[in-house]
């Protein structure tokens, strides 16, 4: 029994989105800490990387539903 394309789609989608914003968060975590350490403040995410986690988190929410229409389209 095989999974209809459309929900493996948006599965795979919700796979790789969440990889993708955990990879990014890992990412800029690390980058704060190091930023933190060498200016011996409190480790706070700037507004940059408040941005850019934000307009990851947004590519990570359309991601199932590119991926549900394309393997739709694929099958």
């Amino acid at each position: 029994m095989t999974l209809n394309p459309i929900l493996e789609g948006a599965l795979v989608g919700a796979g790789v989105g969440l990889f993708l914003y955990a990879a990014e968060y890992m990412i800029l975590r690390g980058h704060v800490n190091e930023r933190a350490k060498r200016y011996k403040k409190p480790a706070q995410f700037d507004q940059t990387e408040r941005k850019r986690l934000r307009s990851i988190g947004s590519f990570a929410l359309i991601l199932p539903f590119a991926f549900a229409i394309a393997f739709w389209m694929i099958y």
